[in-house]
């Protein structure tokens, strides 16, 4: 096997020879080599998360160490996608870069990598484009798909529910955001934010009713808190605040102010067990008042 642990090649053709290794046969890693597309998704989304939470520490080598190990991810596909004959790592390449040119014809004049120095366009008209772009090429891989059937089997009427494209494993909040997002784009959307705040309220208001129901319907709690999260992250939208982006600056807050209670604690020579709950608000507020000066 050829020794590839060395830094004698470019970086990424170093990665993509590192891969070959861990799915070898000959003398490969066993856990490499038992991976799947589908077994690799959860670890996707952990590493993308870890990207995020290091670009808000802003530790730039921190930045660059969990964009490799994402970047391995995609390599892991595109080489079990090769070992099936299917595309490869340069195939993936080619085609985001044959899409970005696509999409940016106000940058690449007629679809040529060369910039386009004359172009002039909104933001809303970009929007529109991109979006424009992306229907023409949805439609276009449809029909060719459609193309390479059985003509043998029913032709179905192309009428694809318009919320079908937005894929169901996104994370919560992002997917009731695109969902209304959608939604909004055909009219299916309030004027303004207050008819939303009202929606809002109703919402809470629902929840506390089946709190103080005689008898508890679990079943009906987690439906309404759960429309009470919709309610948020669509008054969200409308604020131009991206719901997730919010929640998670609002946690930061909450862990960064529990570690300082936490501290003042121990310089009390207290662990938190120890305290009352009276007493950990107490220091709660003094954190708080020290945030302020």
């Amino acid at each position: 096997m050829q020794d590839v642990s060395k830094a004698n090649l470019p970086g990424v053709a170093r990665l993509l020879s590192i891969m070959d290794a861990l799915r070898s046969d000959d003398g490969g890693c066993p856990w490499d080599q038992q991976q799947t597309m589908d077994s690799l998704t959860r670890f996707t989304i952990e590493e993308a998360y870890e990207v995020v939470d290091a670009i808000a520490g802003g530790d730039i080598d921190d930045i660059r160490d969990e964009l490799g190990d994402l970047l391995f991810q995609i390599v892991f596909y595109a080489h079990i996608a090769q070992e099936d004959g299917q595309f490869d790592f340069d195939d993936v390449a080619t085609a985001i870069s044959d899409k970005l040119v696509r999409r940016h014809p106000h940058v690449f004049a007629q679809g040529q990598t060369s910039v386009n120095t004359d172009a002039k366009t909104s933001q809303s008209a970009l929007s529109q484009q991109w979006e424009a772009i992306k229907a023409q090429e949805k439609a276009e891989r449809k029909a060719a798909k459609q193309a390479n059937t059985d003509s043998s089997q029913p032709h179905r009427v192309n009428n694809e529910p318009l919320l079908d494209s937005v894929p169901k494993g996104m994370p919560a909040l992002m997917y009731a955001q695109k969902l209304q997002k959608k939604c909004a784009k055909v009219g299916f959307d309030w004027p303004d934010t207050l008819p939303v705040l009202d929606k809002v309220e109703e919402e809470l208001e629902e929840i506390k009713q089946e709190l103080n129901a005689s008898t508890r319907n679990q079943d009906a709690i987690e439906e309404e808190i759960g429309d009470a999260l919709f309610a948020m992250v669509n008054l969200a939208r409308h604020c131009n605040i991206d719901a997730d982006t919010a929640l998670r600056k609002a946690s930061f807050k909450f862990a960064k102010r529990f570690t300082a209670v936490e501290e003042l604690a121990h310089a009390q020579h207290h662990s938190l067990t120890d305290l009352s709950l009276d007493e950990m608000e107490s220091l709660w507020g003094k954190v708080k008042a020290q945030e302020k000066l």
